[in-house]
């Protein structure tokens, strides 16, 4: 997996291209073993870089995902329009995600970045 770094506020952030995507858990953590090797503890990936079912909250991709995020000690920033899913419970799951200080769910990049810095 291909990880790009970028440093904002002197802090390194990792990121991935759009074209590849986060289907399951073993991506995920080949994404935070390669941010970790670059020296990132931040992470920035976009919508479009996670699988559809991620946002289907039945299926625990999400849980998994976010999960190993939080046992590795990583921020991370999702990039996206979530407005478009009709889901209570995914929408209850974003606000309580982004009340917290780890998993944001943001519009765009400035704002990712101002999270994660």
């Amino acid at each position: 997996m291909s990880v790009t770094i970028s440093e904002h506020n002197n802090v390194k952030i990792a990121s991935i291209s759009e074209n590849i995507k986060i289907n399951g858990l073993q991506d995920a953590v080949d994404l935070l073993g390669n941010a970790d090797y670059l020296g990132a503890d931040k992470i920035i990936v976009n919508e479009i870089n996670l699988a559809s079912d991620f946002f289907d909250l039945r299926t625990g991709i999400a849980g998994d995902i976010l999960q190993k995020f939080a046992n590795y000690h990583k921020k991370l920033a999702i990039i996206g329009n979530f407005s478009k899913y009709n889901s209570n419970a995914l929408n209850a799951f974003i606000i309580e995600c982004n009340r917290g200080s780890s998993i944001y769910f943001v519009n765009d990049f400035e704002e990712a970045i101002y999270k994660l810095t």
